[in-house]
C-alpha cells in the first residue's frame, strides 16, 4: 500500500482568505495574474537568492538529491533538476506512469462529462473549454496530482506518441491546497494549459497544467510534435500547482487503491515515473 495524506488543517491565514468574509477583497487580490507575475519578476532576479537558504532548511530538502548546480535566483533553485536515477520511469509499453510528483486524487468521469472532487462538480467541457473534445472522454478517468511547494516541480510525459498542440485558458490564481479546493471551483477557475495527446499505448489523453496562488508561469517546453515516454514536458515555477491527466474509457486501468483513497477524501503520494495502472489492453 502507497502512503496517504489526510486533509490537513486549514492555516489562519487561509482561513482568513476562504472562510471569512472580510478576506474576500484580500483574496480577490493575491488570486490576480498581475501579482504572481510581480512576485515571478522577484523570483527570477538575483535579489531572491537570499531566500533559497532559509528555504531548504524550512523544509528538509536533501539536496544531494538534485544536480549541483549555482542558483542564480530563488526559481531557478525552485526548478532545480533531480538526479535521474531518483526517479526512474517505467518504460514498459503498457505501464501506466505518473507524469510528475504528486498527492494524487483519482475519479471517474460520468456519461454527463462531470466528476466530483471536494463536494463540486466539475465539468470537463468548462475544464477544457472545448466540448467536441470534451465528448471524447465520457465514462473515462480523471487523474489530478497536487504539488506542494516541496514536490519537484518539472512534470513529463507518461507515454510516446504525438502532441497536437497547447491551449490556454486565463483565470485566476487560487491555491491549491485543501481549503481553497473546498471552497472553489479551483481547476476550472485557474489559469491553465492544456495539451491534447495522441498516445502509443493509451489512445487520446489530455493533460492539463493548472496554475496557483504566486505561480506566475507555466513553462511548456514541448507543445506539439513528437515526444517520447519519461521526455520532460515542463516545470512550475514558484508555488504549488496541480497536473491533471484524463484518459478515454477502456483505455487504462488505474490501480483501484486510488480511487478508494480519494473515496476516503485520502490523497496518495506518489512520484514521477511511477506505475500507476496499466494500459486496458494488456489485462
Amino acid at each position: 500500500m502507497r502512503e496517504t495524506l489526510e486533509k490537513p488543517s486549514v492555516p489562519k491565514s487561509l482561513r482568513f482568505l476562504y472562510y471569512n468574509r472580510l478576506g474576500a477583497p484580500t483574496l480577490r487580490l493575491l488570486t490576480s495574474r498581475w501579482v504572481s507575475k510581480l512576485v515571478g519578476s522577484y523570483m527570477d532576479g538575483r535579489l531572491s537568492k537570499h531566500k533559497i537558504k532559509k528555504y531548504v532548511k524550512k523544509h528538509g530538502i536533501v539536496m544531494s538529491d538534485y544536480i549541483d548546480e549555482d542558483y542564480k535566483s530563488f526559481n531557478a533553485f525552485f526548478t532545480r533538476r533531480i538526479k535521474p536515477e531518483l526517479r526512474p520511469f517505467d518504460f514498459a509499453p503498457e505501464a501506466l506512469c505518473s507524469p510528475c510528483d504528486g498527492k494524487l486524487s483519482a475519479y471517474r468521469i460520468t456519461e454527463d462529462l462531470k466528476f466530483n472532487a471536494k463536494g463540486f462538480d466539475y465539468d470537463i467541457n468548462t475544464l477544457l473549454g472545448n466540448s467536441e473534445l470534451a465528448s471524447e472522454f465520457m465514462g473515462g478517468v480523471c487523474l489530478v496530482f497536487r504539488l506542494c511547494v516541496t514536490d519537484y516541480h518539472r512534470y513529463m510525459f507518461f507515454d510516446g506518441g504525438i502532441a497536437s498542440g497547447n491551449k490556454f485558458i486565463k483565470g485566476r490564481l487560487h491555491t491549491v491546497q485543501p481549503a481553497a479546493l473546498e471552497k472553489r471551483r479551483v481547476f476550472t477557475e485557474n489559469c491553465r494549459e492544456i495539451t491534447e495527446l495522441d498516445t502509443d499505448n493509451f489512445g487520446k489523453a489530455v493533460q492539463v497544467e493548472i496554475g496557483a496562488m504566486m505561480v506566475g508561469r507555466i513553462v511548456n517546453d514541448v507543445k506539439s510534435g513528437r515526444f517520447e515516454r519519461g521526455m520532460e514536458k515542463g516545470r512550475f515555477e514558484f508555488g504549488g500547482s496541480t497536473v491533471i491527466l484524463l484518459l478515454q474509457k477502456d483505455k487504462a486501468e488505474v490501480d483501484e487503491e486510488f480511487f478508494q483513497n480519494t473515496s476516503f477524501d485520502l490523497e496518495t503520494i506518489v512520484k514521477c515515473g511511477e506505475r500507476i495502472g496499466v494500459a486496458a489492453q494488456s489485462k
